[in-house]
């Protein structure tokens, strides 16, 4: 396909718009699917479309491709599909930053082998356009997971989901006092309604789909037209926080102010014929209510603890209520009665949702269970375990056979409920999962997390997710030898790994820590590496052996960094218990004890001639030591929140430093002062690190990006999108490679592409 390349560069641009519209319109049409097929495995037309028209119009080409009616082989449609497959994995960043394309694809298409995505990834590592960072190893979600697309654009937590019965649109409400409706077949939001002067908590849809009504912090309801995407109606009366909401299903029951409680309302729902309303309270009662007449029909005291969650049967006769004392309670709502206690959460209750046919509640807890219980018995029939965290959120398929349950620990996992097993686990949310709704089809799940995004999942589709893994849990640490050719992970599980970067695999597993590994360092001719522990150790390595050498003791808290001089032969540490260390590698020994915060200290970074440390902390400051007489030489002072970071120019002259204010800062050693203020990150900056020409810098932080810096002149050069936040990032002696850590079991290989001297 280069003499497409060839015909754009030589037509107006408004032609070449016209082609790129119409060209696989055209050879689908004259059935030429061969050529079809060529075209959308091409590199430059990929590039060159999204660049012209953009994400949608691209995604529709590989749909308009796959459709039954084009006489495509399975391997060409498989191949055409994993294409469109990472491209909406990639939307939402591709949307914002179109130079990303190459590194997308790269990241997420790696470990497929088929002939056209090979040829594809070799087009893409030739992309000369810009710099940026080509992944080395398949480091994204790949195409063909549970994942189908991500929705950003709240800027806050988002609290609250819901889809229309016809399944195409979805309600989001946030922190950041916004609701948003969001088109999930073309991943686009259709509308940001606003109006809420607090946190919007809850939000429904009424059966034709046509209205939305959303709960807010600030005790109001708001009543929205999804078409129009416009306020109908402002419904006061409450006098706390509204925290859910259900519409009948006819949508037309007016609502009234219902008085009564005396404390926060925590859940509503409402019976199937839209004529009774259950609320549940933090003063500990339910309240039955008359919808047509706003009274009060029943009082239900029972609990003795906030009442978080409620749900109603389907038939509307019996409602089940979670609460903080620990129980589930089943009540009789014609006569107000308590019909059974359901015991066997040992913390609160914070969600529960009941099958279709009515006979079965799922529970969530704090104490990171759920419970499948039969309402009729009141027994209970499975416990659901698996979760590291609190269970926040689940919802129940049409068909009553799965379970989707959201949890704080960040993923959301897929239960079958007759088995009472885990089929799959969801991992994309790079925070808290607060919400989850599914389609009447049973096909589609959409969480709302903390991360401030929407994630849409395919449930038929829910295998765990690929990568270059190892470690059991989260990596904390990684660094690179100074060849390029060996990385070094640590791990929350303890350990830490050491891994051929051409090859892709693991060389040894050191274990010896019996705490997470917070951080890890390389002696410059890659033979030692040195790691901190939250058991408050150091240990030293011998790389190529893969033994431990020497343990380091003398921290009275956890070890959370550490650097090495350049000749290989001293180490610095630092710890929560507000020192640095100095240790003497060879003998193992502590030479120096350095002094002078009153709050962890988080990093610290060696001039080439090893005489001057730089450390961060979280007191906002930086300082610099003397290391051969111990004594601090400079406050820094000038970020406005903890610094996560830092590291040291080649020629020891200046310092560059990352913190949670969202900036980088370039300090002048000699001097102790600020040189400039490096802005552009979305949020907190955990990680720099620096090319060994001084020229470069490289930056991790929670918005889930590495941003590529020119120092002398304080811009971006180019940046690269994760899946989850970047915690850290190191640069090989090369210049060219590095590694990133996110939130994750996952380490990140990449190279900077496009740097000119």
């Amino acid at each position: 396909m280069g003499e497409l390349k060839d015909r754009l560069a030589k037509i107006p641009r408004e032609d070449g718009r016209w082609l790129l519209e119409t060209l696989p319109g055209n050879l689908r049409d004259t059935a030429q699917t061969t050529r079809l097929h060529q075209l959308l495995t091409d590199f430059d037309f990929i590039q060159a479309k999204l660049a012209e028209l953009g994400m949608q119009a691209l995604i529709e080409d590989y749909d308009l491709a796959t459709s039954s009616d084009i006489l495509l082989t399975p391997e060409q449609r498989e191949t055409l599909e994993l294409i469109a497959g990472a491209l909406r994995l990639s939307a939402h960043v591709l949307e914002a930053d179109k130079t990303q394309l190459a590194g997308q694809l790269l990241g997420r298409l790696l470990s497929f082998d088929k002939p056209e995505i090979v040829v594809l990834l070799q087009q893409a590592k030739q992309w000369r356009g810009n710099t940026w960072f080509r992944p080395l190893t398949a480091n994204l979600t790949p195409p063909g997971g549970p994942l189908i697309r991500t929705l950003t654009g709240h800027s806050c937590t988002v609290w609250a989901v819901a889809i229309t019965p016809d399944g195409k649109i979805a309600v989001s409400g946030s922190d950041d006092k916004t609701l948003k409706v969001w088109d999930l077949a073309e991943g686009q939001e259709l509308h940001c309604l606003t109006g809420h002067n607090k946190s919007v908590t809850a939000v429904a849809i009424t059966v034709d789909g046509k209205i939305a009504v959303s709960g807010s912090d600030d005790k109001t309801l708001k009543v929205w037209d999804l078409a129009e995407g416009k306020e109908l109606h402002c419904l006061t009366g409450h006098n706390a926080s509204v925290w859910a909401v259900a519409i009948t299903p006819d949508g037309k029951k007016e609502l009234h102010r219902l008085p009564g409680h005396n404390g926060g309302v925590r859940a509503v729902a409402i019976t199937p014929e839209g004529k009774i309303a259950v609320s549940g309270s933090s003063d500990k009662t339910l309240k039955v209510w008359d919808l047509e007449t706003g009274q009060e029909l029943h009082c239900l005291t029972g609990h003795n603890a906030s009442i978080w969650a409620v749900a109603i049967t389907p038939e509307g006769k019996i409602a089940v209520s979670g609460s903080s004392d620990k129980t589930l309670k089943v009540w009789d709502l014609e006569t107000g009665q308590e019909l059974h206690c359901l015991t066997g959460h040992n913390a609160s209750i914070w969600a529960v949702a009941i099958t279709p046919e009515g006979k079965i509640a799922v529970s969530g807890s704090d104490d990171k269970t759920l419970k499948v219980w039969d309402l009729e018995t009141g027994q209970e029939l499975h416990s659901l375990t698996g979760h590291s965290n609190k269970v926040t959120a689940v919802a129940i398929t049409p068909d009553s056979k799965i379970a989707v349950s959201g949890s704080d620990d960040k993923t959301l996992k897929v239960w079958d409920l007759e088995a009472g097993q885990e089929l799959h686990c969801l991992r994309g949310h790079s925070n808290k999962v607060k919400a989850v709704a599914i389609t009447p089809d049973s096909q589609i799940a959409v969480s709302c997390s903390k991360d401030k995004t929407l994630k849409v999942w395919d449930l038929a589709g829910g295998q765990e997710l690929h990568g270059l893994t190892g470690h059991s849990k989260f990596v904390r640490a990684e660094a690179i030898s100074p060849d390029g050719k060996i990385a070094v992970s640590g791990s929350k599980d303890k350990t830490l790994k050491v891994w051929d970067l051409e090859a892709g695999k693991e060389l040894h597993c050191l274990r010896g820590h019996n705490g997470r590994v917070w951080a890890v360092a390389i002696t410059p001719d890659g033979k030692i590496a040195v790691s901190g522990s939250g058991d408050k150790t150091l240990k030293v390595w011998d790389l190529e052996a893969g033994k431990e050498l020497h343990c380091l003791r003398g921290h009275s808290d956890e070890v959370r960094a550490v650097a090495i001089t350049p000749d290989g032969k001293i180490a610095v540490s630092s710890s929560l218990d507000n020192t640095l260390k100095v240790w003497d590698l060879a003998e193992g020994k502590e030479l120096q004890r350095l002094t002078g915060y009153n709050k962890s200290v988080t990093a610290m970074a060696i001039t080439v001639d090893g005489k001057i440390a730089v450390s961060s902390s979280l007191d906002n400051t930086l300082k610099v030591w003397d290391l051969a007489e111990g004594k601090e030489l400079h406050c820094l002072r000038g970020h406005s929140n903890k610094v996560k970071a830092v590291v040291i120019t080649p020629d020891g002259k200046f310092a560059v430093s990352g913190s949670d204010d969202k900036t980088l800062k370039v300090w002048d050693l000699e001097a102790g002062k600020e040189l400039h203020c490096l802005t552009g990150h979305g949020s907190g900056v955990n990680a720099v690190a620096i090319t060994p020409d001084g020229k470069i810098a490289v930056s991790g932080s929670w918005d889930n990006t590495l941003k590529v810096w020119d120092l002398a002149m304080g811009k971006v050069l180019a940046t690269f999108t994760g899946d989850s936040r970047m915690y850290s990032c190191a640069v090989a002696l090369d210049g060219v490679t590095l590694a990133a850590r996110h939130s994750g079991v996952r380490v990140h290989f990449l190279r900077l592409e496009g740097l000119r001297g």
